[in-house]
């Protein structure tokens, strides 16, 4: 006899693999299916009278019209299309309790082909403890078949879900006409819902007036602004007594090296190098950490999602689906998770051009560098208020990267990646106040992530830089940075660049960016501490420094260019990786390179006419 077979379906988030984890245990194959990389988890599960069955837990869909490879296997698997995976007998639809109305829509689709199904009420826990009751007796009157209540993690209900799956027998499809539409089965599914559900909580209607509240079409994108313009003002605000404290913690450290190792290389190496490289870096952790302390934040207490949400209609609007939200969300952090991320698209042409934006979005190794330049040539003064002047000029850095991004990305697809938008559908989670120590590890993570890097790929290249700033060493009388081989290095470069406001210690600073984005500041660090005519010139912090030997109108020049200049070589790296070639990875350093010397000359040659040259 032939063993009979049963599958899982339902939305991401139903709570599907901890109740296939319940009822097969143990007994569990995992692989993937032919020809995709998509993964297939099946096991055993036997009924109450004795027969053992297939279960396969299929990957969460939103429906049969499938717009993902994970969609897409569903898909066949549910109607025997998939070769070499037989069609399974029995359907179980998971729905999450605390969430039904959404989860009920690709329910219909799934009812309304007439096979046998069975629908697990899943996560009751939740939804009580959100105050809300829902009738499993109600809703099964609604969809027309068997419904059972279910707790996957604490083993409730699985015996009577075991029983009813092996008592499932094939269903006219009475209730729901195969080819309703989306916007019929979301009607159709708010009326079953609002059926099923006996009562709720004020805690439950607070949560639905938020979302009234945060994803209106008006009010939303204004405090989703208003929230970006509190957290740069905190970057500023907040960090500025611990940055100070790690600062002066360097200089008596540099201190330290001067009075008790003789002069010479050593000496020089720390001071010089790794202390005045390294150290510049290091002193911009906490203002990262805040800035991820807001970020994380708001992913915990549900709020992100929202935002992604609000921003669909502008990715829409340039071409782009909602389903880039996310990658792009991601690159703030870094663009190689976002490159990475935009696996999920299934559209290849809207996905290339994720891809190729994506370094638009300002990652956090671009901080550093604004932080440096804000602080030194944007003065600490309130202005229309109480706003901190240097939060705003922060805020709209961040702001005209999106922009950046959003009109590239349009352009983009009107030309070498044409094509139309396709919609998504994203599952809003509930709201909930972010535990302290979730995001206590998740900032520790973070800093580590942050001092492993200054650790090692910034020690490194600062290490070399001083090298060939040290090296050969100068003639008496002779400035040691024109004397070294990174000086002439520079002197070469500093043509190209000079008519855009960046003199030679810039463009020295350009070349080892390329291998993270910090480096800029190490790099002119290291600059300004080899070229140093003596030990009090040395002591300068770098702001000072910058602020003797830099006009406004080059300050401002140079942060226009990280704006758009490529990330460093792993992004390079990981485009080449997911796009197969060489082709558009070097299409993305053309084009962020001409950007970045267009729009740096731009603000460069607009200041010097107001005259801040």
């Amino acid at each position: 006899m032939t063993q009979r077979r049963a599958a899982l379906v339902g939305n991401p988030n139903a709570g599907k693999s901890a109740l296939f984890n319940a009822l097969t245990g143990a007994r569990q194959k995992i692989a993937n299916y032919p020809g995709v990389t998509v993964e297939r988890k099946a096991g055993r599960m036997t009924l109450p009278g004795g027969e053992v069955i297939e279960l396969t837990d299929l990957p969460g869909s939103y429906g049969l019209n499938a717009t993902s490879p994970d969609e897409e296997v569903t898909r066949k698997v549910i109607l025997g299309e998939f070769e070499g995976e037989p069609m399974p007998e029995v359907l179980v639809v998971v729905l999450d309790a605390s969430n039904l109305e959404q989860h009920l829509v690709f329910a219909q689709e799934v009812i309304a082909l007439g096979r046998p199904t069975v629908a697990a009420l899943n996560m009751m826990d939740l939804a009580e403890r959100d105050g809300l009751v829902v009738d499993p007796l109600a809703l099964q009157e609604g969809l027309g078949v068997p419904v059972i209540a279910t707790v996957a993690v604490r083993r409730r209900g699985l015996t009577e879900l075991a029983q009813a799956i092996a008592v499932a027998e094939d269903r006219p499809a009475e209730h729901h006409r195969p080819h309703t539409t989306l916007t019929e089965r979301r009607v159709t599914a708010h009326a079953i819902a609002e059926a099923a559900i006996v009562s709720e909580s004020s805690r439950h209607r607070l949560h639905a007036k938020l979302d009234k509240l945060f994803l209106h079409p008006w009010l939303g994108p204004l405090i989703l602004i208003g929230l970006l313009f509190v957290m740069f003002q905190a970057v500023f605000s907040w960090a500025t007594p611990f940055a100070d404290g790690i600062e002066a913690g360097i200089a008596w450290l540099s201190e330290q090296a001067v009075q008790n190792l003789p002069g010479g290389v050593i000496r020089d190496l720390i001071t010089e190098g790794i202390l005045a490289g390294v150290g510049q870096v290091v002193v911009f952790l906490p203002q990262i950490l805040i800035l991820f302390f807001f970020i994380l934040a708001m992913e915990a207490s549900g709020y992100m999602a929202r935002a992604a949400f609000l921003m669909d209609r502008l990715m829409a609007g340039v071409g782009l689906s909602g389903r880039s939200f996310i990658p792009l969300l991601s690159s703030f952090a870094c663009a190689i998770p976002g490159i990475m991320a935009t696996r999920s698209i299934t559209d290849p042409k809207d996905r290339l051009t994720t891809i190729l934006v994506a370094p638009l979005m300002t990652c956090s190794a671009r901080l550093p560098v604004y932080a440096m330049i804000i602080a030194a040539f944007i003065p600490n003064m309130k202005v229309m208020g109480g706003i901190g002047l240097q939060g705003l000029v922060l805020l709209g850095l961040y702001l005209f990267g999106i922009v950046a991004a959003m009109v590239v990305a349009l352009v983009l697809r009107r030309s070498v990646t044409k094509g139309a938008a396709s919609g998504f559908i994203m599952e809003l989670p509930k709201y909930q106040m972010p535990r302290l120590g979730d995001l206590l590890i998740a900032l520790w993570q973070r800093a580590w992530i942050f001092l492993r890097r200054a650790g090692t790929i910034i020690f490194m290249v600062t290490v070399v830089l001083w090298l060939l700033l040290s090296f050969p060493r100068a003639e008496p009388g002779q400035n040691q940075i024109d004397a070294s081989i990174a000086g002439r290095l520079a002197n070469g470069l500093a043509v190209v660049v000079e008519p855009i406001g960046f003199n030679r210690d810039i463009a020295l600073s350009l070349i080892p960016a390329m291998a993270a984005r910090e480096v800029a500041v190490s790099a002119l660090a290291t600059s300004y501490a080899v070229g140093a005519g003596d030990e009090e010139q040395q002591a300068q912090q770098l702001g000072e420094r910058l602020r003797g030997k830099w006009s406004l109108a080059t300050a401002l020049a140079f942060l226009a260019w990280f704006v758009f200049a490529p990330q460093c070589m792993s992004t390079i790296a990981v485009t080449r990786r997911e796009t197969n070639g060489w082709k558009w990875p070097t299409f993305m350093l053309v084009y962020l390179f001409g950007l970045a010397y267009l729009f740096a000359g731009l603000t460069y040659w607009t200041a010097v006419w107001f005259g801040l040259g």
